[in-house]
């Protein structure tokens, strides 16, 4: 969890401009296929819509889209050193605020106010999530013509970053589509962070930016004093604020089950990106992912294995160093370009191979005692997943490793993220974690397979010609 205080003076707005938000690619929906769209909005508290997506919200009501929007919190706990003002008296006013911005982006929604307490939204993961699932299913509408508008699930705010993980799990197990808004981001995070780098832009007209900007100004207990007295200062700076005047605003967006990408678009999306650059993503020079390489095989609980397979290897900066402890080992992805590099090196490994095949529809002959899946999970649907780990389950020796590691940020264009990939493979698999590691740009974890369970290894069949299809293109 990151640490910031909303007095913190943060990052200059003229740093953000400057770091190339403006030339994000737009998001890809135009007015027709917004109005064919139903959208969910959830804020933690009142004000969160208007500042992360208030421009947006009034071109969903100029385009004519159905919007329901569900609030969490009062935002009661916004000035907790109030001499002058109760929590259940900020509660009124600020309710009457959500109302009065509301009309001013999206005259014709319907909102519904969710009665939970501020600053603890953790506590009701479950009451959030049934009340998401119950608006989508009041709109009649398929999943893939449905998409839920939530606060960025890595926004550094605890009830910001439990509405968002919300809103990815459930926008996941129905095909939904997903907008996440940073708010807090734009504070604490800085140009150099990778996560925004992935994101989708709305420029605003001038009608949008005044409907946000008259939302705003609803929004007087946060952005002005409650009073003279301590305790009653304005929450949200005129520095601050400046990160919501932009004429776009930016969102991490996670397109329907009809129109994600998925294992299929991989070899076409990665062949280009490695085509573009022989170390697209810093492999080889990047401290971060050199780090990362030496702490998944620190993590590994035998120093050495029989049989090993990576599903994703990319150029193969870790899969030499996983085949230096393999007495045999497969490389494999979906990109050709990438594999090229890999098996350059992988050349000094007489035991070693590059597979070009797709991940999980093929999937190499054999049985293995380590099976790596690094920075590759989010690039399936949940359903490719699902086959993924049951083809891992079918093909691993009783006993053998299975190592997980994933970037934990949203990754536009794909259903899933890290968090989620591992979630579910604690979920499907119900192997022990052997070892797990967590920190804020990326999650680290080992499940050690059943020991004598004949269910869990054997299915050498499986694989149709491992030598065609397209995979999965991330290594570490």
């Amino acid at each position: 969890m990151v640490t910031f205080s909303h007095a913190d003076t943060g990052t200059a707005e003229s740093e953000w401009e400057a770091s190339g938000l403006a030339v994000l690619p737009e998001l890809p929906l135009d007015a027709g296929e917004l109005a064919a769209m139903t959208f969910i909005v959830l804020a933690a508290h009142p004000d969160d819509e208007t500042l992360g997506a208030g421009g947006f919200l009034s071109r969903l009501h100029a385009a004519g889209a159905a919007v329901d929007v569900l609030l969490c919190t009062a935002g009661e706990a916004s000035h907790p050193e109030s001499r002058t003002t109760t929590p259940e008296q900020l509660a009124a006013v600020r309710l009457g605020e959500f109302g009065e911005a509301l009309s001013e982006l999206v005259p014709a929604a319907s909102w519904r106010f969710l009665h939970l307490p501020d600053g603890q939204l953790a506590a009701d993961r479950h009451r959030i999530a049934a009340a998401v699932r119950e608006a989508i299913a009041a709109s009649g509408r398929p999943g893939n013509q449905v998409a839920i508008v939530a606060p960025y699930r890595a926004d550094g705010h605890a009830d910001h970053d439990v509405l968002g993980s919300v809103a990815a799990e459930v926008a996941a197990e129905g095909g939904h589509g997903l907008l996440e808004y940073p708010v807090w981001y734009w504070l604490w995070a800085s140009p150099a962070d990778r996560a925004w780098q992935s994101w989708v832009r709305v420029p605003l007209t001038p009608d949008e930016q005044r409907a946000k900007a008259k939302a705003m100004n609803a929004h007087s207990s946060q952005t002005r004093p409650l009073s003279a007295q301590p305790g009653d200062e304005a929450l949200l700076s005129g520095a601050f604020l400046e990160h919501f005047s932009r004429r776009w605003e930016t969102f991490a967006w996670h397109g329907p089950a009809g129109g994600t990408n998925s294992a299929g678009d991989a070899e076409r999306i990665f062949d280009a990106v490695h085509g573009g650059s022989a170390d697209p993503w810093s492999y080889t020079s990047s401290w971060y992912e050199r780090r990362k390489r030496a702490l998944t095989l620190a993590i590994l609980p035998e120093a050495d294995y029989g049989a090993g397979l990576e599903i994703g290897c990319s150029i193969g900066t870790l899969s030499v160093e996983l085949a230096a402890r393999c007495r045999e080992f497969v490389a494999a992805d979906a990109s050709s370009a990438a594999l090229v590099q890999a098996a350059e090196r992988l050349s000094g490994h007489a035991s070693a191979r590059t597979l070009h095949l797709t991940v999980p529809q093929q999937w190499p002959g054999g049985t293995f005692d380590l099976v790596a899946v690094s920075e590759m999970g989010y690039y399936l649907t949940p359903g490719e997943l699902a086959e993924l780990f049951t083809r891992v389950q079918a093909s691993m020796n009783p006993g053998g490793t299975l190592v997980l590691c994933h970037w934990r940020h949203p990754v536009a264009g794909w259903q899933l993220d890290g968090d989620t990939v591992h979630a579910l493979a604690r979920r499907q698999l119900r192997w022990p974690t052997k070892g797990l590691y967590r920190e804020k740009d990326f999650v680290l974890e080992v499940f050690v397979a059943p020991q004598g369970d004949p269910g869990l290894a054997g299915n050498s069949g499986v694989a149709g010609n491992p030598g065609q299809g397209s995979g999965s293109p991330r290594d570490d």
